[in-house]
């Protein structure tokens, strides 16, 4: 009888892309709670999508609680559905508000980069109805004088991390809102500035979209 050959080490089995974001689910779930901070995030991020190998990606979650997801190689688990949102021709990569007011509304396509500025008037960016060209999408808001409003559902990934120089750059949510995103959602990062003027986001429960005040 021949011997059985030896299992692979998990650990040094080739990471996959379900993997990747796996974890970077996990990451952003904990910035979410507080327990790391937006520098952290990007630092752990760069080091999950620069992992070859299962046990590479270990070091990001061992100071984190295991929410009783084991790090095993895809092939043993199974992955999150794609996510139907993703995917599409990107819409305009700009909105600009110049005394003057934009909407963007719908079932737009939001590009991996959309730039908005609002310069003695308004902007409204809703992402309700929206599909994503890409998991992950970044809106650079600048609002001078202005006012700019971004509408995210709970089922997205929003990281803000806006500056206000007397002026508020800030996010919030309403009431009913989930604090975590499920699996595979799309991510979007809003950043920018706010001077003399304002930039909000605004989570609303997907359950509720039309009782937005």
């Amino acid at each position: 009888m021949s011997e059985q050959p030896p299992r692979p080490d998990p650990k040094r089995l080739r990471a996959s892309d379900a993997d990747r974001e796996r974890i970077a689910q996990l990451l952003h779930k904990a910035l979410g709670e507080g327990r790391i901070t937006l520098a952290e995030l990007e630092e752990r991020l760069d080091t999950v999508y620069g992992a070859k190998t299962v046990g590479e990606l270990e070091p990001v979650l061992a100071d984190l609680p295991a929410d009783g997801v084991a790090l095993t190689p895809a092939a043993e688990t199974a992955p999150a559905a794609p996510d139907r949102r993703i995917g599409g021709r990107p819409g305009s990569t700009f909105s600009i508000a110049v005394m003057s007011g934009v909407d963007r509304k719908g079932e737009w396509v939001v590009p991996p980069q959309h730039n908005s500025v609002a310069f003695w008037g308004g902007v409204q960016l809703d992402l309700r109805h929206a599909h994503f060209a890409e998991q992950h999408s970044t809106i650079t808001a600048v609002a001078i004088m202005g006012g700019i409003e971004v509408i995210v559902p709970d089922d997205v990934v929003v990281d803000v991390t806006g500056i206000g120089i007397m002026g508020g750059f800030e996010s919030r949510d309403k009431k009913g809102a989930a604090r975590t995103a499920p699996p595979g959602a799309p991510v979007v990062k809003v950043t920018g500035l706010a001077f003399w003027g304002g930039v909000e986001v605004k989570r609303v429960p997907r359950s509720k979209i039309k009782e937005l005040e």
